[in-house]
């Protein structure tokens, strides 16, 4: 997404609604000082200086997938099949190229530790000349950039692992829906012709592994093209989850790499307790799904159907598996709790340097580790920071999320008091219930009195402020 805001009105004159109050009451930041604008600047025009000795990979065909209309494009990927398995190359932009430790770059992005995304516009981690521009991964650009090679057996298991500076140039641009379409219809590049059949056999090792795989769908947010905002219901396709597996399995290599040589920072989130497990197994009886002795939750979610209502309950349920996320770093050895349980097994954030602050920090010891070489004594010593700050970038990222969301709620819904509409209950207890409108796809509190997990309701709307972004809904008995 363009980190430039939307013109103030829209083609056909009408006023154009932003997102200036969800700004000011989170303070975000506008821009950047002039000193990080300079020094970006100067970097680019020194790039071919700073690039060093680097591996010329530029005839390998990486590609990205991204959403449409991104700039900030952080992976390219190639994926070959072999005679015993599969070749996996991953370039990964290299902001380590750009930015000087302890420079006004780097303290930037400190402060603000990832890039937030709103409906009409960004709030870069990064100057947009880098960030959109001489650090993204743009097709038929040469860029410096850090390449993965991941070697794999006829399973999908890593068997080999390197990691190292690199130039390369991306030989095609695409989205998710084209991909797809184009899988559809035969025609792929070949660079993502074996990506199906990878990431199917990622997907039954991540199975194996017991990884927690929710299906809820995503609210998303689209301009209507009249200077307003329509929201959408995202279903993760095929295509999202095998573009996923290529990072996921990348950030596991990484983690690897770290936690054998003792130092490095991980994404860990703790195992769920007895206490949650039985919980969530109340959930399933109520909800009527089978959950026999003996069966792992994950494998009781990969059986659900995303298309039901009590999936989606259970689903919304089961996401009390994943809470206590956050960042671990360690140096002198391996920490005593190193596995993200979503994953099933140990990870690191390695593949969004452009957008999050830790992976600059992670990629540089994956690099000194796998060549042999001290880390960087700037990138060892900044480990120890990196927990607290990107878990207050993450909570910030999430609160400005879903004011944005409800924001959109509330337009959407304004001047709709009184109508009536399909919803199902994704939770309930209490006084309180919380459901899911398909049309348009709100999500909102209700009065709970007498409603069930899973259950479709009729609820009224019954009042919208859009100024303090809220809808207030009833059940129709």
């Amino acid at each position: 997404m363009s980190s430039d805001p939307l013109p103030e009105t829209s083609a056909n004159g009408h006023a154009r609604r932003d997102f200036a109050a969800v700004r000011a009451e989170f303070d975000l930041p506008v821009g950047f000082p002039p000193a990080v604008l300079a020094e970006a600047e100067d970097a680019v025009a020194r790039i071919s200086q700073l690039n060093g000795d680097r591996e010329d990979a530029t005839g390998i065909p990486v590609v990205t997938i991204d959403p449409p209309g991104a700039r900030d494009l952080d992976q390219a990927m190639c994926v070959e099949r072999l005679s015993h398995g599969y070749r996996v190359r991953y370039a990964i932009a290299d902001l380590g190229a750009f930015v000087t430790p302890g420079g006004a770059i780097d303290r930037a992005a400190t402060a603000r530790g990832q890039t937030l995304y709103l409906p009409d516009g960004t709030v870069p981690l990064h100057p947009p000349v880098l960030s959109e521009r001489a650090a993204s991964l743009l097709p038929g650009e040469v860029r410096p950039a850090v390449l993965w090679t991941v070697d794999t057996d006829a399973d999908g298991n890593p068997v080999d692992v390197d990691v190292r500076r690199a130039l390369v140039r991306s030989a095609g641009r695409f989205d998710y829906q084209g991909v797809a379409k184009g899988f559809a219809r035969g025609e792929v590049h070949p660079s993502l012709a074996a990506l199906p059949e990878f990431g199917a056999l990622r997907r039954r090792r991540a199975a194996e592994r017991g990884a927690i795989e929710l299906q809820l769908p995503e609210q998303e947010i689209t301009s209507d093209g009249n200077g307003g905002w329509r929201l959408a219901l995202r279903l993760r396709t095929d295509i999202d989850a095998f573009n996923a597996e290529i990072s996921l399995l990348t950030g596991m290599c990484a983690a690897q790499l770290m936690l054998e040589a003792g130092v490095g920072i991980l994404r860990t989130v703790v195992e769920a307790g007895d206490d949650a497990l039985g919980l969530l197994r109340q959930s399933a009886r109520a909800l009527g799904i089978d959950w026999p002795d003996g069966i792992a939750v994950a494998d009781v979610l990969g059986a659900l159907d995303p298309a039901q209502p009590e999936s989606l309950a259970f689903y919304a349920d089961s996401t009390r598996l994943l809470r206590g996320a956050g960042y671990t770093a360690f140096d002198g050895r391996a920490p005593d709790a190193s596995s993200h349980a979503g994953i099933g097994g140990p990870y690191a954030h390695v593949t969004a340097p452009i957008r999050r602050l830790v992976d600059r920090y992670a990629t540089e010891v994956c690099l000194a580790v796998c060549a042999g070489t001290e880390v960087p004594e700037w990138a060892r010593a900044g480990l120890a920071e990196l927990p607290s700050a990107m878990g207050v970038s993450d909570a910030l990222a999430a609160k400005v999320e879903r004011a944005c969301l409800a924001q959109v709620e509330s337009w959407v819904l304004a001047g709709r008091v009184g109508e009536t509409f399909d919803a199902v209950v994704l939770r309930s207890g209490g006084e309180q219930a919380e459901v899911l409108i398909s049309d348009p796809p709100v999500l909102a509190s209700c009065d709970g009195t007498g409603l069930a997990e899973g259950q479709r309701v009729t609820v009224r709307l019954t009042a919208v402020d859009t100024t303090a972004r809220t809808v207030t809904l009833e059940p129709v008995p």
